[in-house]
């Protein structure tokens, strides 16, 4: 996406800025007063998947959204730090460098496995970790070896993000796409993904992430999360099955688990104030910390 063409008529503009941490030049979402919030979007998602939920959170809570790298507004500067790892510690450098101390961590889908990622990473005391939809699971059997390997493949090959971009990004295949999760969106919010499958950057910072994501890392330490963590589910989730939430909380030693009828993949699209009402109830009792205000 061009920056700042683009972001003119984008989702809560009025919060953006750009932050240079190398490697990567960042697009941040920020507001509010009170103990931070970090969100963490999905592959193939960018900040605009939280202004539902954003203005809500943001209202109790110093809140803070970011492009992953290649996603959106965010300028990759390594392509080869789009997997689980180097996402990871790109966004703590950032948050150490910007000042922020998350009181909790919201992730969703792929974004969750990044923020349980965060949470195991970042220092005493460690953060609360809300995750929507969380895709912790591997792909199994052949699809384990071939997936990985087919990403890795279109990648790597000049004008698959065109092709893609092209074939995809009809309001009728976008409406497929989303309709495949399991969720349902108004005409914004099938508009807003139209954009970004039409946009080649992002589908190319897309595909770099699915050639480089693995969850071997992660899912055997999470019986080491000593933090409280709250797994939500929509009951109508087509793309990651609640199941795969269920089998995260057997390992998590402080795990909640909350599921909501009706809702897709995009929950917290379809329903932000419901999200926000039960992720307010998880965090209560941290709302009484160290104020930070939003930067003028």
């Amino acid at each position: 996406m061009r920056w700042p063409e683009d972001a003119a008529d984008w989702p809560l503009t009025e919060h953006s800025r750009r932050v240079l941490h190398r490697p990567h030049r960042w697009h941040v979402q920020e507001a509010g007063r009170g103990p931070t919030l970090l969100l963490i979007h999905g592959a193939g998602g960018a900040t605009h998947s939280w202004r539902g939920l954003f203005p809500l959170l943001s209202e109790r809570f110093h809140v803070v959204a970011v492009d992953l790298p290649g996603h959106g507004f965010t300028q990759p500067g390594a392509r080869g730090r789009s997997g689980l790892e180097s996402m990871t510690a790109d966004l703590a450098a950032l948050a150490a460098a910007e000042g922020w101390h998350p009181a909790a961590v919201i992730g969703h889908s792929a974004g969750a496995a990044i923020a349980l990622n965060l949470g195991l990473r970042l220092g005493d005391p460690a953060p609360r970790i809300v995750t929507l939809n969380a895709a912790l699971s591997n792909f199994e059997g052949v699809a384990g070896w071939l997936f990985p390997k087919l990403a890795k493949l279109l990648a790597a090959t000049p004008f698959t993000a065109d092709l893609f971009s092209a074939a995809a990004s009809s309001q009728s295949n976008v409406a497929r796409l989303i309709a495949g999760t399991g969720s349902q969106l108004d005409p914004e919010g099938l508009a807003l993904y139209r954009r970004l499958v039409a946009d080649r950057a992002h589908v190319d910072g897309t595909l770099a992430m699915m050639s480089q994501w693995s969850l071997d890392g992660l899912l055997p330490r999470l019986g080491e999360m000593s933090a409280p963590v709250f797994l939500m589910t929509g009951d109508a989730d087509s793309a990651v099955p609640p199941a795969v939430s269920r089998r995260a909380a057997e390992k998590l030693p402080n795990a909640r688990l909350e599921s909501l009828p009706s809702l897709g993949h995009l929950m917290h699209e379809e329903d932000p104030e419901a999200v926000a009402r039960l992720i307010f109830g998880f965090l209560e009792g941290i709302e009484g910390g160290p104020d930070c205000a939003a930067p003028q």
